[in-house]
């Protein structure tokens, strides 16, 4: 039924360069589907720490991601924001749009278990989000946040404005978001929560999210919490070391600090059956609000994405979420 099919993906060669490459996708094996492409995302924070070959070697393996190919630091194919076409295959997929954790790639196989059908209500580009709704679901599931929570966001990018969207719709909940860049006060607002700069972070805070990977920002997580509250920490430092206030109001107040890493599902809800399918299916319901379509800022044609990885992943990029279309 299938034969060899010719495609093209994008592989980070050097700092900050990437090129399209010729792909040879052999026909799929029989736990395997073949998919187009329809669209894919970039994923900032994680992928300008590729594309800037800043991975460090001991974090090679948890790094990776599913289908990469090549080695860090380069030539790496690398991604994990994808909505794609199942071309054929049993009646169930066949011609059906399907979330899959797969590099930037129009042509190419993966495993039918790794496949997540989209509801058909929600846009392809609004699907992309899914990986990053999944992080920020993780994340509340960390927290233990409940019904009428006085809660702080500190940081305002994508991880952090789907945080804030997701707390926010806890009946009762008192959600600020906290950013230096006063644009993101409109899309707090949108979301149902307050937005304040660093220097009007509130205090006593029953949970506190970080999602900004900066040492300023982890202090102002900190001292928001109120006594015996709790941090979640999302952000990834790699090797990078940090100055931590642990004295003062963290060691008095018996602040607790945890981390949230969306390679593991949350063990309260691992232990009650969930596991890495039906927590991104869970992100693909939650996706079903048009005010989500306000952080997809920019669409890219795929074979202009190489020239365009520079401007997209600089720490000053403008917007939150570029979309690939294919």
């Amino acid at each position: 039924m299938f034969n060899y099919a010719h495609g093209k993906a994008l592989w980070y060669v050097g700092p900050m360069q990437a090129e399209l490459r010729e792909e040879s996708v052999r026909p799929p094996l029989a736990d395997e589907q073949r998919l187009i492409m329809l669209a894919s995302a970039l994923s900032r924070g994680t992928e300008r720490l590729i594309a800037s070959g800043l991975v460090p070697p001991a974090e090679h393996e948890r790094m990776a991601c599913p289908h990469m190919s090549g080695e860090f630091p380069f030539p790496v194919k690398y991604g994990y924001c994808a909505v794609a076409r199942v071309e054929n295959g049993p009646e169930h997929l066949a011609g059906r749009r399907v979330f899959v954790l797969h590099p930037h790639q129009d042509v190419f196989n993966a495993k039918t278990a790794m496949l997540n059908l989209i509801p058909g209500h929600i846009p392809t580009s609004r699907a992309t989000l899914a990986a990053n709704m999944e992080t920020a679901l993780n994340a509340i599931w960390d927290s233990k946040m409940s019904a009428a929570d006085r809660v702080t966001v500190v940081g305002g990018g994508l991880v952090g404005l789907l945080v804030t969207f997701l707390a926010a719709r806890f009946p009762g909940a008192d959600v600020t978001l906290v950013d230096v860049n006063p644009a993101r006060s409109a899309l707090a607002t949108m979301f149902g929560a307050r937005f304040v700069h660093p220097d009007e972070a509130p205090k006593d805070q029953d949970v506190v999210f970080h999602t900004s990977a900066t040492q300023p920002g982890l202090a102002t997580a900190i001292h928001a919490a109120a006594k015996n509250g709790t941090v979640v920490e999302l952000s990834w430092y790699g090797e990078k070391p940090l100055h931590v206030p642990l004295g003062g109001h963290f060691h008095a107040g018996r602040v607790k600090l945890i981390s949230s890493q969306v390679g593991t599902v949350s063990p309260d809800h691992a232990s009650r059956g969930w596991g890495y399918s039906s927590r991104l299916q869970a992100a693909l319901r939650l996706l079903d609000d048009e005010r989500l379509d306000a952080l997809l800022t920019e669409t890219l044609p795929f074979p202009a994405l190489p020239d365009a990885i520079p401007r997209l992943l600089a720490p000053d990029a403008k917007g939150l979420v570029t979309v690939v279309t294919y």
